[in-house]
């Protein structure tokens, strides 16, 4: 039973390692000569790789087993590389979403809107705060 447990965590690495070298290789390409929608799919394919990561660290964060062998120091390490990562994330969504506002409304005021833009406008004016991003509550 140990050993199948280390073998788990063995496994865990080299799949995290393969794609830290995969992602790597894919940022070379893409910042170089990708086109828009390389840039989607792979900051989408980050998204995905990290919510799983995330996941992966929670359940870890509540196995008491786990817990029960964590030193102060490696909780204190998880906790600052998380609040690092955490501040990153919302330095970029403010930047972002306020980035993408002040384009929206330029594009609103000259007229110079997309069609099916002014459709999801319209629509989400319609049905209130659905054009929101929606956010799970926090719970702890």
């Amino acid at each position: 039973m140990s050993q199948y447990f280390l073998n788990n965590l063995d496994e865990w690495v080299k799949m995290q390692k393969k794609m830290l070298d995969t992602f790597k290789e894919m940022n070379k390409d893409v910042t170089s000569k990708g086109d828009r929608l390389e840039l989607v799919l792979a900051s989408r394919a980050a998204f995905q790789h990290m919510i799983k990561t995330l996941k992966a660290f929670d359940q870890w964060l509540q196995d008491p087993v786990i817990l029960s062998n964590l030193t102060r120091e490696n909780l204190l390490e998880v906790w600052e590389s998380a609040y690092k990562m955490l501040l990153e994330l919302l330095e970029l969504d403010v930047r972002h979403t306020s980035a993408f506002r002040a384009k929206a409304e330029e594009m609103i005021k000259t007229g110079k809107v997309d069609p099916l833009f002014m459709l999801k406008v319209g629509q989400q004016g319609e049905e209130g705060e659905r054009g929101r991003r929606q956010t799970p509550p926090i719970t702890m």
